[in-house]
């Protein structure tokens, strides 16, 4: 291997480009993996305006998430070995031919999965963990309302909620044939945004014990209306925004827990907790069937341009992969 590979270069102001960069090395307790797909987030977008940096020590390359090959162990690692097929989560660096990823961050490929579909777990499943399960508790019988039912990150959601035991599964998405693919992901009741109400629906199937919200916006007024005494809610993201008006007066009637959390800057013994708990619960799942991904569209590295375009655009369904 060299010293230089190629790698998704942001460039202010001009479109994506496919170029050299340095490439890296495995550090102690880190796994140098030679990627073959890397998933799509909307944290990507963001970093590329310049509003998400990556935390310090991280890559200034984009990408979160990827499958590929070991291609050489750092100092320390136990576990896995040279040629293993490993999917994973890391702080940047995703867009590349090579990523070094800390090894409590990586999963194994399930045998007969290709690449592509590998990479559309890690992230989702360590986010939908980290914040349903871990922050907010969802437990087995408890209702569950999810925004964003057909993003990368709703799509598994409903799929961990099902196989968790939920009671009704709820969820928001923007068009029928969206709220199609949810109801057949899992969702008892898969409400168009674009033409009813949630906050009515679900209030009228009373309530939601936890809420997993990624729009923010006037959502954060809904979802306090549409959680049931005791609901917990979780906030992954603002796309509409971080600033509302709000009446807290049923916050405090029904003694809701409102949190809000993010992944990419936790420790590391904090992401291997992660990890961990999802290859524990929810990755026998995955290995099984039960819990599958979830693709919308591959582009090859050199088109992520295109890629980007099409997550701008809202209409994806699943996840968006570049792969080699």
């Amino acid at each position: 291997m060299t010293d230089m590979m190629k790698a998704v270069i942001v460039d202010e102001g001009a479109p994506l480009r496919w170029g050299d960069v340095k490439a890296p090395v495995a550090g102690p307790g880190e796994v140098l993996v030679e990627v073959a797909a890397a998933g799509l987030n909307r944290a990507d977008l963001i970093q590329r305006t310049g509003a998400y940096p990556p935390p310090p020590g991280a890559s200034p390359i984009l990408g979160l998430e990827i499958s590929g090959y070991v291609k050489a162990l750092g100092d320390g690692v136990t576990r896995w070995k040279v040629g293993d097929a490993v999917c994973g989560l890391l702080a940047g660096g995703g867009y590349a031919e090579y990523a070094s990823v800390d090894q409590g961050s990586l999963l194994p490929v399930p045998t007969g999965m290709d690449m592509v579909n590998a990479a559309c777990f890690p992230e989702a499943l360590f986010t939908v963990w980290a914040n349903v399960f871990d922050r907010v508790g969802l437990k087995a019988g408890e209702d569950f309302l999810c925004h964003g039912g057909t993003s990368g990150i709703g799509v598994m959601a409903i799929q961990m909620a099902r196989v968790a035991g939920a009671g009704k599964i709820f969820t928001t998405a923007g068009s029928a044939e969206k709220c199609a693919l949810a109801t057949d992901l899992g969702a008892d009741r898969a409400i168009n945004y674009r033409e009813e109400d949630f906050e009515a629906i679900v209030r009228a199937e009373s309530g939601a014990d936890v809420i997993l919200d990624m729009v923010g916006g006037e959502y954060v007024q809904k979802n306090i209306g549409a959680a049931k005494i005791d609901g917990r809610i979780v906030n992954i993201a603002y796309q509409n925004g971080f600033q509302t008006s709000v009446n807290f007066a049923p916050v405090l009637m029904k003694r809701l827990t409102l949190a809000a959390t993010t992944l990419r800057a936790r420790p590391v013994p904090e992401k291997q907790r992660i990890r961990d708990a999802v290859e524990k619960d929810f990755w026998p799942h995955v290995v099984s069937g039960r819990i599958r991904p979830v693709l919308d569209s591959k582009y090859a590295f050199e088109d992520a341009e295109a890629a980007h375009a099409r997550m701008g655009d809202g209409k994806h369904s699943g996840k968006i992969i570049l792969s080699r």
